[in-house]
């Protein structure tokens, strides 16, 4: 995919991606954001091998899976300090405050995931879209990076690091860092 994003190349911020399917995830999204993370980050983005989904994040009552606590399951399977791990699920997330998340990310741990359901057109019931289905999955995959580099959320709603509270903010957003994120990214010890 191309994403018309900023050459990264010379900014080494981290040396590999390993994206980590939870469950079944069609092997083409994989390709895909692996793909848009190589262009912005210009690092190795590969998949590795699937985990099951772990049964005891699921919330009967809320009928979704508890990110953060997939992401305690997450770090263990980081193979070293140089690697960031980012968990693909296709299945509902929350986090205890909010009623769902695209993603969640633990800079400290160096581990993030995004969900992909309500990233798909036909979750609200519109008709299946996959090339804005694909472009929205990369622009959190991005976004949860950005967070394990250090970026907060930003208040420009054309940056990816925008927080999405709703489907039409992942819409509005670029898939790339506004400049003044592009700034802090390459400050030393970002």
């Amino acid at each position: 995919m191309v994403i018309g994003a900023q050459p990264w190349r010379e900014i080494k911020m981290m040396e590999n991606i390993l994206l980590i399917p939870i469950g079944a995830v069609d092997s083409g999204i994989l390709d895909s954001t692996a793909g848009a993370l190589r262009e912005i980050f210009g690092c190795e983005a590969m998949s590795g091998k699937s985990q099951p989904v772990p049964p005891e994040t699921y919330d009967a009552r809320r009928r979704q899976y508890a990110s953060h606590r997939i992401l305690k399951i997450l770090e263990p399977l980081k193979p070293d300090r140089h690697t960031i791990l980012l968990g693909v699920i296709d299945l509902d997330l929350y986090v205890p405050q909010l009623n769902f998340v695209f993603g969640e990310a633990d800079p400290a741990a160096g581990v993030a995931i995004i969900a992909l359901p309500r990233l798909r057109q036909e979750f609200y019931g519109l008709k299946p879209d996959r090339v804005i289905f694909l472009l929205r999955a990369a622009k959190e995959a991005i976004h949860e990076l950005g967070h394990l580099q250090g970026l907060d959320h930003c208040p420009d709603p054309g940056c990816v690091m925008h927080f999405s509270n709703s489907l039409r903010d992942t819409d509005v957003k670029e898939a790339r860092f506004c400049a003044a994120c592009r700034e802090s990214l390459m400050k030393p010890g970002s």
